[in-house]
């Protein structure tokens, strides 16, 4: 029995939930490009992924150079951030950094290869496609496999403005696809929750069953018992244009 005025216990937060408030809490700077630049490096690219933890599509990276002279203001991490904010920032981030590139890895592969190794796979080809080339890498969390100098900043996305950079294009971009997506499979609700696992996703897998675009590695995928659905351009090897995305740069 509860004494007279004690206050109930506390609710105790879900995971997801204690990490959205940490991430509200940290601070979005150029304290860790400064670092870089002091130690010689000119070109600092933030590096980072969207897509991780979807049942649908491809995990879209992207990287990008800001400008030191120009600065984007409001830059933090994506998931933070409502979806017109950041069309607003990704603007301003293409038209003003010295460079940037977007790239995508598909489901297919992800069930190849796993969705960490997609991830940095991803991260790496967008590197790759920067112009003028990065000469160091700040990286969300992982480290790639190439020969820039690189730092893996554990929750990089809400700390480094040019993470952050990275992490507001390839969410714009990933959600641009879904939206695209959504059309071609109706009845899977993409454009609203992009392919993440929600009720009304689930609720359509047990009703519709699999798409040619879904990860059959991921547990609520697989363990859907309905057929997967043969679409007619898939079976005359054609596929939408937006399965045909190709990393973009300038």
């Amino acid at each position: 029995m509860s004494s007279v005025g004690q206050s109930e216990p506390l609710r105790k937060l879900s995971a997801s939930a204690a990490k959205l408030r940490l991430l509200k809490k940290l601070r979005c700077t150029l304290r860790y490009e400064k670092q870089a630049w002091q130690a010689g490096a000119s070109l600092v690219a933030g590096v980072d992924e969207v897509g991780r933890g979807s049942l649908f599509g491809p995990v879209v990276a992207a990287a990008v150079i800001l400008d030191p002279a120009y600065r984007v203001r409001g830059l933090r991490d994506s998931k933070l951030l409502p979806p017109e904010r950041r069309e607003v920032l990704a603007v301003r981030i293409r038209e003003h950094a010295i460079a940037w590139a977007i790239a995508a890895v598909d489901a297919a592969c992800i069930d190849q290869i796993n969705i960490y190794q997609a991830s940095r796979v991803a991260m790496r080809d967008a590197v790759l496609q920067l112009s003028p080339a990065a000469d160091h890498l700040l990286v969300d969390a992982v480290r790639l496999d190439c020969q820039l100098p690189q730092d893996a900043i554990i929750h990089g996305d809400a700390l480094s403005a040019s993470i952050a950079a990275a992490s507001i294009l390839a969410k714009v971009e990933r959600d641009r696809m879904m939206c695209e997506w959504d059309a071609v499979f109706p009845g899977y609700g993409l454009a609203s929750h992009k392919g993440y696992s929600t009720p009304q996703h689930l609720a359509a897998l047990r009703e519709l069953g699999l798409t040619t675009m879904h990860r059959r590695s991921f547990a609520p995928v697989w363990q859907n018992p309905v057929p997967q659905e043969v679409f007619a351009f898939m079976e005359d090897g054609e596929t939408p244009d937006v399965d045909s995305i190709e990393t973009e740069a300038v």
